[in-house]
């Protein structure tokens, strides 16, 4: 019998989840197939619910449910729990499990670009989500230099901060506050849906003041090179495309499902060839 997979999210129809893991269940000769769930705020009880119901054996969740799903599990992976976010449920015979892989996929992504240099960087995070807490957490213990937040909400920033499971030395800014100390930072790590397809065109705030040379980080991965990213490399900075990370922590939680990494350069063609680029 078929397994059932997919990725909860609002918005949901431009994820490219379901290529690569059903690429992926193909190439290791699971039986098993993965689908995209759009689910509203609203409907998220129902949404977890629903996996166990009807025995779905995995999901990933993605914007806007990452910290809402939390209190609809049977048991939090304890990393996942400092986060405060989980982005991978695992059903075991009907308990349903939260992980999240978006911060080690997240570190594992920028290591050709950071080398052994990480520990000495100071970073600046843009948006406070499910995304940001478990970037955040990842860096901190990594045992980053000092890690700021930028959002619209500086209480959101602060509490990420705040409950970081490392103490590093961390301030939560306006994006106004964040755009004013741009040439101070060496990783920028922009981590909300401005940008996302289908809406290309729009950035989280002013690059004017970044240094050039400055490593810049988007997580969205399509486009591949968002407005912020061709932005921050029209100024002299280096850019990370969100492509790795996606492909890191999609591979983290097929492994939370079934046991077995993947060929992950596999999905980040499958991504690239999908996407139309190299």
């Amino acid at each position: 019998m078929e397994e059932l997979y997919g990725i909860i999210g609002c918005p949901v129809g431009h994820s490219m989840s379901p290529d690569i893991h059903n690429q992926a269940f193909k190439a290791l000769g699971i039986k098993a197939s993965y689908h995209r769930f759009h689910v509203e705020k609203s409907s998220i009880k129902a949404a977890v619910e629903g996996i166990r119901a009807l025995g779905i054996k995995g999901a990933n969740v993605t914007i806007p449910h990452k910290e809402a799903v939390l209190e609809f599990l049977d048991e939090t992976d304890p990393s996942a729990r400092a986060m405060g976010a989980v982005n991978t449920i695992v059903n075991r015979d009907g308990r349903l499990i939260g992980y999240n892989t978006d911060g080690p996929g997240y570190i594992e992504s920028i290591k050709p670009f950071t080398g052994s240099n990480l520990k000495d960087l100071k970073c600046l995070i843009i948006g406070a989500g499910g995304a940001a807490r478990g970037i955040y957490s990842a860096l901190a213990l990594e045992g980053i230099k000092e890690a700021d937040i930028a959002n619209r909400t500086i209480e959101k920033a602060a509490l990420i901060i705040k409950e970081s499971p490392a103490g590093t030395k961390g301030t939560a800014l306006t994006l106004t506050e964040a755009e004013a100390r741009l040439s101070g930072y060496d990783l920028i790590i922009q981590t909300t849906s401005i940008g996302m397809s289908p809406n290309v065109n729009g950035q989280p705030l002013s690059l004017e003041k970044v240094r050039s040379g400055t490593l810049v980080s988007d997580i969205i991965y399509n486009p591949m090179k968002t407005a912020f990213l061709k932005d921050a490399e029209h100024r002299g900075c280096r850019i990370i495309p969100g492509i790795g990370m996606f492909v890191y922590q999609a591979a983290l939680s097929f492994r939370h499902w079934t046991g077995v990494l993947p060929d992950i350069r596999m999905m980040e063609e499958t991504v690239k060839k999908k996407l139309g680029g190299t």
